[in-house]
């Protein structure tokens, strides 16, 4: 496999802020909903190094999508736990879609012509690596609140969907949790073209949607850095 060790140079921050920014977010609303756990365990907080998980930062850079270590919330101190635990779970995919939208409508707006750019040639080194550092916010934010929008334990969209369904079928959703990660493998290594419905082409639709450009246009500039 060929490497380009300067394009993971230019991930590594947009990886690194996107991954902060969604877990620091699950503990301010947390926080905000009356729940200091995450608070007083330290990751309150937009230190990256809290925050990583070994796999799912390695798992961003190689696959476009991942996760960090998931923040410790203690339900019973909210008003509302199952509306609380909805809350706090959707906090960090929208965190993650906001800082793509701004991306997008950056490009949309500032960059109107982004055709036939030769990165290597045509523009200087900062406005280079600045305009793909942008992309990268806009593909990453959306990819990472898409994939943690899935419905499988213990992503985000798992504890949207049981914040959203009756109590009933709540509790019967609940028992698969102990199979997410397997579930999750699972589609990653097994599922072809299932799990390219559930997380690609969403990320090509809403990257049109936000920056006017199409997915692989905008992935064919960033293919223009040097090695």
């Amino acid at each position: 496999m060929d490497f380009n060790f300067k394009l993971i140079l230019i991930q590594a921050p947009v990886i690194l802020f996107a991954l902060t920014v969604h877990e620091f977010c699950h503990a301010w609303v947390a926080d905000l909903l009356g729940d200091d756990t995450a608070k007083r365990q330290g990751r309150l907080t937009l230190n990256p190094i809290v925050h990583l998980d070994v796999l799912g930062t390695i798992l961003m850079f190689v696959a476009g999508f991942g996760w960090a270590k998931p923040v410790p919330v203690n339900p019973i101190n909210f008003k509302n736990p199952r509306k609380g635990m909805l809350l706090v779970a959707i906090a960090g995919p929208a965190s993650n879609l906001v800082m793509a939208i701004a991306a997008g409508l950056f490009l949309r707006f500032t960059i109107p012509n982004l055709t036939g750019v030769e990165l290597n040639s045509s523009l200087s080194s900062v406005i280079t690596v600045s305009l793909v550092m942008i992309i990268l916010t806009l593909q990453f934010g959306i990819a990472l609140a898409v994939f943690n929008m899935i419905p499988v334990p213990p992503l985000d969209g798992s504890r949207v969907l049981y914040g959203l369904l009756p109590l009933k079928q709540a509790h019967a959703y609940s028992r698969f949790e102990p199979y997410g990660m397997l579930i999750l493998f699972g589609l990653f290594f097994f599922g072809g073209r299932v799990f390219t419905y559930i997380l690609w082409y969403p990320v090509s639709i809403l990257t049109e949607i936000f920056s006017g450009y199409n997915y692989f246009q905008l992935s064919s500039i960033i293919k223009h850095i040097p090695s």
